[in-house]
């Protein structure tokens, strides 16, 4: 676990490491969450780049015997 600065314009810089293992590159958008006692950053991503993120799920809709 690495620690980082809060500057006094309230900057913070992500750890290379964490960067690359997150494969995050300048302009990416972070959501930031406040969680209890904790600041959790979530990349952004669009719906495009999620697919195929979860194999396996069936994607099957139920439908009423009187809809095609």
């Amino acid at each position: 676990m690495q620690a980082v600065t809060v500057s006094p314009k309230f900057q913070v810089v992500i750890p290379q490491a964490v960067r690359e293992a997150m494969g995050l590159l300048p302009g990416v958008k972070l959501q930031v969450v406040q969680f209890e006692d904790r600041i959790e950053l979530i990349p952004l991503r669009s719906a495009k780049a999620l697919r195929g993120t979860l194999p396996g799920l069936d994607t099957t809709v139920p439908r009423d015997g009187d809809r095609a």
